[in-house]
């Protein structure tokens, strides 16, 4: 009796241990009958590393990556070698960074070639998902046909925490080859303030002079934080001329 009894704990021991499905009403669980939108962030994050490691559960890593990490903003700004953590190993980090290499992706796909560009939100939205997590500044610049549908999206250059500076030539270089009429310039802004800064404008009115040397319109520049945008063609301020010429359609 005492055998089966020590036997049967052993048993119940390296069944608990390996993450049984049919031991515990875990997350792989609570998507298979609620769905992914039921599911905190912890509980997808433990679907993508599926294992913990020696006496810590995953859901349990999952928590404590996300609290050293700043959440999932922090995790997906990182690469595969800035994710050092006890219990994540370099395949484990390569996990994660797919994951949300896919996410980026998918949100990539709403800005495809021949697509109608409707206004600044757009243009906001697409930015947001791609810079979500930068800690640097990065400067987009979207090209644009006769009839404001999108061409192609180019980073063109990556600065500080709080600048990025760019040239005319990196700018208008993409949509000169590519025959573009018009396009809409955007970046984000790390500290989460839209707000534009005097560097900003100045930016935007040099490369709107510069457009107009080179017959393609600076249709609007759009400057992105965590939860808002500034839009210069909607603010319309006195330094920016959003009004593009009869040649290039405006944003609807």
């Amino acid at each position: 009796m005492i055998r089966a009894t020590a036997a049967e704990s052993c048993a119940q021991h390296l069944w608990m241990d390996a993450g049984s499905t049919t031991s515990r009403y875990g997350p792989r669980e609570r998507a298979l009958q609620l769905g992914e939108s039921r599911l905190s962030d912890a509980e997808c994050l433990a679907l993508v590393l599926r294992t913990g490691t020696r006496g810590v559960p995953v859901e349990q890593l999952s928590q404590r990556l996300l609290r050293d990490f700043g959440g999932l903003s922090g995790l997906a700004s990182r690469g595969v070698r800035e994710l050092r953590a006890p219990g994540l190993g370099p395949a484990r980090a390569a996990s994660l960074v797919a994951a949300f290499g896919l996410a980026r992706r998918l949100a990539e796909e709403d800005f495809r070639p021949g697509r109608q560009l409707r206004d600044a939100r757009d243009v906001a939205a697409w930015i947001r998902h791609a810079a979500r997590g930068a800690r640097r500044e990065r400067f987009y610049v979207v090209l644009l046909d006769v009839r404001s549908r999108v061409i192609g999206l180019r980073v063109v250059s990556t600065g500080l925490v709080d600048a990025a500076p760019v040239h005319p030539r990196e700018v208008f270089g993409p949509a000169v080859r590519e025959a573009a009429s018009a396009v809409v310039l955007a970046h984000n802004h790390p500290s989460g303030d839209p707000a534009p800064s005097a560097q900003d404008r100045a930016v935007t009115e040099r490369l709107r002079r510069a457009g107009e040397l080179l017959g393609i319109d600076v249709l609007d520049h759009v400057v992105v934080g965590a939860d808002r945008y500034f839009s210069f063609a909607e603010h319309a301020t006195a330094a920016y001329d959003p009004r593009p010429r009869a040649r290039a359609a405006p944003l609807p």
